[in-house]
């Protein structure tokens, strides 16, 4: 499975942008896909999560804000990001799970896109 994010860049506070992350490969294995970010010197952490029949969960710290969504058709995931505050800086991962016997299988991660939100 390979992960390809698009769409980062220079915002400032209050400004939305839409990350998409396009996967391919033996795509049909994912059980799940995530949005992840890492801000410097932060460890990296969970942005938002959606399974293969759309069920969502997001980090508090962005709940009301972002939105994941996935279009199985294309093999493509979203993020759209509403309201964006300079904390939401980081570079963002889109990753990929398999999940076997209710354990995880193998995770795939996107090369990463910055977003950097200006005050």
């Amino acid at each position: 499975v390979q992960l390809v994010e698009s769409g980062g860049g220079l915002v400032q506070a209050g400004d939305s942008l839409r990350l998409s992350c396009a996967a391919s490969g033996s795509t049909f294995t994912l059980n799940a896909m995530a949005w992840y970010r890492q801000a410097p010197e932060k460890q990296r952490e969970l942005v938002a999560t959606i399974t293969t029949r759309g069920t969502t969960t997001y980090a508090d710290s962005v709940k009301g804000r972002f939105t994941i969504s996935r279009d199985n058709d294309k093999n493509t995931m979203y993020l759209q990001m509403n309201s964006l505050k300079p904390e939401d800086t980081a570079v963002y991962y889109c990753n990929g799970r398999t999940i076997v016997g209710g354990t995880v299988g193998a995770d795939y991660w996107g090369q990463g896109t910055q977003i950097t939100v200006s005050s």
